[in-house]
Order: C-alpha cells, then structure tokens, then sequence
C-alpha cells in the first residue's frame, strides 16, 4: 500500500514506495486465490477482488533470444480484452520509457484515457524537474486545460442592470399593469394594483414600527394571500422577511427568533399562543388590518439598498442548530435577472408557487412571475395541483423529483403545463422520459443550488432521449469550479468538490461568522478579493463543460427535497437524558428514503420508539424526524475506532412501532394495517400507530388514499389521511361513513394551541379542494 501521511515529497514517496516494495516481495509466493479466501472480500462480478487497476513496469530487456537451430524475438500482441479496469504498462530502453495503457471499455473511452496519458506526462515531467516538491502541489493540468476548466467553462458573463431591490421589478409592473392578476389563491383573485397597495399600507404601518433596512421581521401564518402581501409589505418597508413553518416545535420557533432578534412579528391572532416568550411586537394580519388599511397607499421610501438584506432562510445545521442563510436584495435580484432570459412570459403566466416560504424554491415561485407581469397560482402543497381551481392556467411546475413522480404515478399533471422545473434531489433519467412522455410537456429543466448561492446555480435543459442528465452549467454572472482538497481545479472526468462562486453568493449565516468563514473561503482564481461557497457537493465536468452531480461529500442528505444534516438530528437525540449515543442514516431500499435513528440507551430498557419520537418533535420540523428507530446495546466501531455505520445498520434491532402495540381486530382495521405496513416497510402495524409517527409523508399518503379507496370501494379524500392518522380512527370512519373523532399527532395535554391551529388550517383546505 502506499503511503502518503505527513504530505511527503516525491523523494520520500519513492523511498517507502520502495520499501514496501522490497517488504512485498517475501510473500510473493503466496497464491493470489489464498490471499483472497484469507481475507473474503466483497465479491463482485462487476470486478476483480482486492484491486482494480495495475501498474508494470519491465526494466529487464528481454531482446532476442538465439537457441540452437531457433533464432526467436518478442513479438506485440492485440489483445482485446482488459483483465483490470485499468493497467499501465511501462517498459525500460537504454534512457527511453514506452507505455501502453490497458482499459475497460464499459468504464472509459478513449479521450479519457488520453487525457490520462497527459496528465501522467504532466507529472513526471514536474518530478523530473524537482524530485524535492511535496507530492500534494505536483501538477497534472496542461496550461491549456487549466485556462478551459477556470475560464471557458465559466464565461457567463452578463450586462444586467444594477442596484435594483427584490420588490422594486414588481412595483414597476404594477404601474405598468394594474388590473392583470398577480396570483390566484383558491377562488380569490389578487391583481397587481390590489396586491401594491395592500403591500403598501403594510409597508408604512412596519416603518412606524421602526423596521429599516436589516430590520429581520418573522412571517408565521398559512399560505394565503395575506401570507404574499406580508412578505411584499416586508421588503417594501426595507426589511428582511424570515419565514416560520406554523408546524415547527416551539423550541425551534423561539430559537428562528432568538437568534434574528426579530422585532416584529407577522401573524395571526389565533396563533400567538405559539410565541409565548417572545417580546417584540406582533402584528395581526387579521385582526390589526382594519389600522393597517388606514395608512398610505402609495409605494413607501425605505432607503434599502441592494447590499441590504432580503431574506433569511433557516437551513438544518451539523452543529445541532439550524443555520440563517442570509440573502441580501442583489442576489436575488441576480436569479430573477438570469432567470428572465431563460423562461418565456408565456411559461410565467402560470406559474405553481407550491413550495413552502420556508424553503428558496419559493423565491422563483413567488417574485419572478411579478418582476415579468404573469401569475403564480398559491397551493397548499403541489400534490393538491389537480384540485386547484386554476389549475388548468399552470403553465410551469417547479418542485422536487420525488413530487413529480408522484403527479405522474396520479396522472395529476394538467394538460396546460409546457415546462417542469426539478430541482433539491438528482434527476434519474428515466424519470426525464417519464416527464417527456406527456405530450404537452415541452422543456424540462434540471436546476441545482444551494440556499447559500440563491436558490438556482447551475442549469441544464435536458434533451429527450439523452443518455444521462446532468446539472448542466453556472447560471449568469456565477462560477463554478470543481477542486481537490488543496482547492485546486481537477481534470475533466474527474471527482472533486463543487464550488460556487458570482453574484448569487448569499451574504453567509446570520450572527455566525465562524460557520461562514468555514464554507465561504476566499476565491484563489478571480483575483477580486471575491469568495466561493464550497457546497459539499461532488461533481465532475464532462468533456463539454457540463458538469455531473456524483452526490454528497459528506454526511448531509436530501429527503424529498429537503435538505437533512444527521447532524442535527443526532445533536437532538443526545438531549434525551436516557440517550448515550445517536447515529442517524438514510434507508433508500425503498422507492422512497426515510430517516432511521440508531441509539444506544444509557441503561437496558430505558428507551421506547415512542419516546424518541415525541423528543424529537419537540425539537424538530416534521420532516427531520426519523421514520424508524433502532436500539443497540453498543455502537459498532470500525478498526480505526470510527462509527462502523454498515455494522449498525446490519446489528440493530428494529423498533419502529410507536405507541403500545395492539393488533388490528376488524376486517377494515387490518386492511388499512396491511397497506401501512407495506408503504411504510414496517415489520407490524398496530391500531393505535400513526402512520406519520411510521415514517409517512405526503407523498405516501397520496399512495396509501389511493389504495385504500380501492380496496374499500368507496370515495375517500386525501384530508382524511390527515384528520384520521391512526389505523383505528381511519378504519372508524371509513366504517361509519361520517367522522370519527379525529386522532391528531397528538391528544390531551398536547393538544396545544398549535395543534388547534393546524386542525384549521386542514378544514380549511379541506374546503379549498372540495371547493376545487
């Protein structure tokens, strides 16, 4: 094995190299098929055991050979298979070194390999140049090469204009445009005109609240249009909007709050039980609007300039606390600006802002079709599009992989949609085709970024019947490179960690300058004193400058386009007085990832599943929570002494039930029991489980109503998945036909203020899609 420890020169290299070299030859008796039972590795037909590639070098001239009566030579043979994936070949000549590379076809092609040669050139000619130089800075890029991956793949310079806010694009179409419609929420219809003046009067009434540029203001409330003219009133007043989920616990509430020293706070009335603790200002949408109304209807003066804030987006953290993105007005700016080039007035005329505000999908959603003068239709959720009363004025879909294979799998796509944005999770080909094969869908589009680049950072139409989806190349005015640990750029075809850099940067982490030092480091290349925002991610560019995502390089996921760090997670599991150790990983056997806690209890017996659950979700949002948990005695460790996380998941013992078992008694309960446990790949389902609590979601539970209303024969809306969340009460009330007493998350003294609001909040849609 070689050795590169304590970042050696070449010299030291070769010196070990030679060593274990000679340490090797002792045992080079030893038959390879011994050596391979000994150590039984992973069998693979794919591949050879025990390694891949071979290096020979011949330093013996075998010349020719002359025997009595026979005069014999070496001759070259064509051989046309490869017995590794990769082999070089060298051989020894006088002062001359000749070489033949071998290789699998199925893995490389031949431009590959002949980069390969070159690079391998590149190398020997540097350590013939100084044998003294730390490996690690040894070059292998042509000049040439160097100029292409850090120049000509990042030409995307454009002539914007400058200085222009988030807001401001959409005051000018009002003017232009007063009476067009801005958005479509249920059977309301806002115009530009209404949507300005309602964002206006709000807009005075936080000014004499004292908000200002880099003022945060919280946004808690459902998606309504009272939830779009507080955000437009936000930025209109020079602050910055940070959103809430009303589904947050109240420890991750109170934390968003503490940590913006947010002064005001937009709501309702109903939900300020929710903020108990909180000591700013609340400002009612509902109930203080009869004041607000009062104020001026013209656009207000803020004095915010393009530096200023825009938007703070929380994103899940390692550290065990969830991370302020913060986004002045430039960069935003910056997408729209990119993004009006890209798609047509006639796309934007419809547009599904479906995304939750919590998450930066939304700021394509929400502002571009305004700062173009089309629409965006509100929704709930993008699985409630068919439902929607405007649904057949969507034009563009913008969501997650997973989602659309769910509208596809219901056929729920309506027939007005030409163009699909998929963005938040890797695009498969096959669902490309999937999207393709509706006969209106005209473009597809696969989107990449970051909430720390805003939102998009790189972009690919892709091509029917391609062989592959890329995440295609860096948006304007924004720059890509993929380096190697010493922040150096790897060749084409080869892995390394995708930086990003260009006016989509956001300004980093809210009152955490070390978190932001460590991911937004200084940019080596452009000579501006800029930075790069190093994602994480690990990609490759190809031959022409696209560039293929090869997933994360470190432990952060992507669950139905939300973005997870175990991290978190785990942090938040330690907080359990019985937990001794966590360890959170992603289960993909499915068609579908779940999270699944592993934890060691500080004594036998002194943990349930259902205790770990009702932890957790009084310190996370829904979605970060684990659909299963699984108890070990000890951790496993790797020789090395790290968490063995193959070990843990082969050890464990499954305990995913969550509350105290009780089988199905009835024919009906033991059929919805029988399609839980198949949906959710439990080992048993109980009367009083929740199939939320089991690991579901919405898209499961899309699947599951569509199952059971078969197997039941009878019509069954999706809102009841949620009104009826356990096997008892569903099988009730598809028994009786009319409610059952609703099971929710939680009963009795849990039955907070928050847990009301959220019963409203789904009578409420209940009616929107009845209605639809």
């Amino acid at each position: 094995r070689g050795d590169l420890s304590g970042a050696p020169t070449f010299r030291e290299l070769l010196r070990r190299t030679r060593e274990a070299a000679l340490g090797a030859y002792a045992h080079q008796e030893l038959p390879f098929e011994l050596l391979v039972e000994r150590l039984q590795p992973e069998r693979d037909l794919s591949r050879t055991p025990l390694f891949q590639v071979a290096f020979a070098m011949q330093n013996a001239d075998a010349g020719s050979l002359e025997l009595e009566g026979l005069k014999l030579k070496p001759l070259s043979v064509e051989n046309h298979t490869s017995k590794f994936d990769l082999g070089l070949h060298m051989a020894e000549s006088g002062r001359v070194l000749t070489g033949t590379v071998e290789y699998s076809t199925d893995l490389f092609d031949a431009s590959t390999i002949e980069r390969l040669v070159g690079h391998y050139r590149e190398l020997l000619e540097a350590v013939v140049a100084d044998a003294g130089r730390c490996v690690a800075d040894l070059p292998l890029l042509t000049a040439p090469e160097r100029r292409q991956l850090l120049s000509d793949f990042n030409d995307t310079e454009a002539d914007y204009p400058q200085g222009l806010r988030l807001h401001q694009t959409f005051e000018e179409q009002a003017a232009r445009t007063p009476d067009a419609t801005a958005f479509v929420f249920g059977e309301e219809r806002v115009t530009y005109s209404e949507l300005n003046r309602r964002a206006n009067q709000l807009a005075h009434h936080l000014q004499a609240c004292g908000v200002g540029p880099e003022t945060c203001v919280a946004v808690c409330m459902e998606r309504s249009a009272e939830m779009i003219v507080g955000l437009f009133g936000i930025l209109k007043a020079g602050g910055a909007y940070v959103p809430l989920d009303l589904a947050y616990p109240h420890e991750r509430l109170a934390h968003i709050l503490e940590k913006t020293q947010a002064p005001v706070l937009l709501t309702r009335r109903e939900h300020a039980a929710l903020f108990p603790a909180y000591e700013g200002r609340q400002v009612w949408l509902d109930a203080d609007w009869e004041t607000i109304a009062a104020g001026p209807e013209e656009n207000p003066q803020s004095r915010v300039e393009p530096e200023n804030l825009a938007y703070v987006i929380f994103t899940s953290g390692s550290t065990g606390q969830p991370k302020g993105v913060a986004i002045p007005h430039a960069p935003a700016v910056a997408l729209l600006q990119w993004a009006a080039e890209v798609f047509s007035k006639e796309e934007l005329s419809g547009v599904l802002a479906s995304t939750s505000i919590c998450f930066d999908l939304s700021v394509f959603e929400l502002f571009l079709p305004l700062s173009l003068g089309g629409k965006f239709i509100l929704a709930e959720n993008v699985l409630h599009l068919p439902a929607l009363a405007a649904a057949e004025e969507v034009r563009l879909v913008n969501t997650v992989p997973s989602a659309m294979r769910e509208l596809l799998r219901l056929g729920a796509l309506p027939a007005s949609v030409v163009t699909v944005n998929l963005a938040g999770e890797a695009l498969a080909r096959p669902l490309a085709e999937a999207v393709y094969a509706l006969p209106q869908v005209e473009r597809l589009y696969n989107l990449y970024g970051p909430s720390e680049d805003t939102t998009y950072s790189t972009w690919a139409l892709v091509e029917r019947g391609g062989a592959g989806v890329t995440i295609g190349r860096p948006v304007a005015n924004s720059r890509a490179y993929v380096l190697d640990p010493r922040m150096r750029p790897v060749p084409i075809g080869v892995a390394g960690e995708l930086y990003m850099g260009g006016d989509g940067l956001a300004r980093g982490y809210l009152k955490r300058p070390a978190a932001t030092a460590e991911r937004f480091v200084p940019d080596p290349f452009g000579g501006d004193g800029g930075r790069l925002y190093h994602t994480g991610d690990l990609a490759r560019y190809l031959p022409d400058g696209q560039i293929e995502y090869l997933g994360r390089g470190d432990q952060q996921v992507k669950i139905r386009g939300f973005r997870i760090e175990p991290g978190e997670v785990e942090a938040a599991l330690l907080t359990h007085p019985s937990v001794k150790e966590a360890l959170v990983l992603v289960d993909d056997t499915g068609a579908d990832k779940r999270l699944v806690a592993y934890v060691v209890p500080a004594q036998p017996e002194a943990l349930t599943p259902s205790d770990l659950q009702f932890h957790l979700k009084s310190k996370l949002p829904p979605y970060m929570v684990p659909g299963a948990y699984v108890v070990l005695e000890r951790m496993p460790l790797t020789p090395n002494g790290k968490v063995d996380r193959a070990a843990a998941r082969r050890e464990g013992r499954a305990a995913v039930s969550q509350a105290a078992f009780e089988a199905p008694r009835t024919e009906l309960e033991r059929t919805v029991a029988s399609v839980w446990k198949e949906l959710l790949r439990v080992e048993r389902v109980g009367v009083n489980d929740n199939f939320f609590d089991l690991g579901g979601h919405s898209l499961l539970a899309v699947q599951a109503h569509e199952r059971l209303a078969a197997l039941v024969g009878r019509e069954l809306s999706l809102v009841d998945m949620f009104q009826y969340p356990t096997v008892s009460s569903l099988a009730e009330y598809l028994r009786q036909g009319e409610p059952a007493r609703p099971a929710f998350e939680e009963s009795g003294e849990r039955a907070t203020a928050q847990r009301q609001s959220a019963r409203r909040r789904r009578q409420q849609r209940d009616k929107q899609l009845n209605a639809g």
